[in-house]
């Protein structure tokens, strides 16, 4: 069997001839959000994903954000014979969902360290441009090793598809300051940079690529709470809440094929974007229906 190395090596010597196969120059024809099929907007669906994204016309989607499978064994749904099969399942639904996405559309995909340097490599061998490599601090780990430093952190790759106008609200999404006294006493008289003096943003700093943002799981394990979460791996709503408000604008279309317990989907809901859901899990799945009517 080949080394993990030697696959991730395999599948980056076709960039060359893949890189061809799209031309970020070529004229592509925008649909509008009207005609996507009604039935599948602002719906969260249970099942093949191939199905729903049928009904969904290319280059038509503003935002993909998806937190898929990372091959860490810890479900069946997260467990892969080898890498090489894990890594020809990421390709195809990349695959899959590629055209959907509108040429300047943001995709965001959450991994560990490992397989996003994957991931990496084979967008941009279809052509998408590389943004940011983001850095989430979790504050929690799943590791018990002792045998190496404690993961306490995610990756999460935002990458651009060629051809279009990118979407980037910086100023939606800046950081509250941490040395309050310090800013206080800018606002007043400011700051000297560069021989300028500069005055400090009311909202915050601009975001920077390491986002710090404890996990529910480390929340519930401060506050002393015991009980299990709907899903092992939920994401913040904070977490996401960034990505949506910072790389899509209200009424934008925003999909995500492993929706698990709905999170993308309540962001996206909550700031006004339309959303299109999948899981192929049926207890999510409920899950998620159940979060997105109690914003209504």
């Amino acid at each position: 069997m080949d080394s993990y190395a030697e696959i991730i090596n395999q599948k980056l010597e076709e960039k060359v001839c893949l890189k061809s196969k799209r031309s970020p120059k070529a004229k592509i024809a925008i649909p509008s959000i009207a005609s996507i099929d009604p039935k599948v907007i602002d719906r969260v669906f249970l099942g093949d994903y191939q199905k729903i994204l049928n009904k969904v016309p290319n280059s038509s989607i503003d935002l993909i954000c998806v937190d898929p499978p990372y091959n860490m064994k810890k479900a069946d749904w997260d467990t892969f014979d080898s890498d090489s099969d894990f890594l020809e399942f990421t390709k195809k639904w990349i695959k899959d969902i590629d055209p959907k996405l509108k040429p300047g559309g943001a995709f965001y995909i959450f991994n560990t360290p490992r397989n996003c340097s994957y991931i990496l490599g084979f967008l941009e061998s279809l052509g998408y441009e590389f943004q940011n490599w983001i850095t989430w601090n979790k504050k929690d780990g799943f590791s018990s090793t002792k045998k190496k430093f404690l993961p306490e952190q995610e990756t999460i790759l935002y990458m651009v598809k060629p051809g279009g106008t990118i979407t980037f609200n910086s100023e939606q999404v800046r950081i509250p300051y941490e040395s309050t006294e310090r800013i206080e006493a800018a606002k007043k008289k400011g700051i000297i940079k560069n021989g300028k003096r500069w005055f400090p943003n009311e909202a915050g700093r601009l975001c920077p690529d390491v986002w710090t943002i404890s996990s529910d799981r480390h929340v519930n394990k401060i506050a002393g709470r015991t009980s299990k979460a709907d899903h092992p791996t939920i994401k913040p709503l904070a977490l996401i809440e960034r990505i949506v408000l910072a790389s899509s604008n209200p009424g934008d279309v925003v999909l995500d094929i492993f929706a698990g317990s709905g999170t993308t989907l309540v962001a996206a809901a909550k700031n006004d974007r339309k959303f299109i859901g999948i899981d192929s899990n049926e207890g999510y799945v409920k899950i998620a229906q159940k979060r997105i009517k109690e914003l209504k």
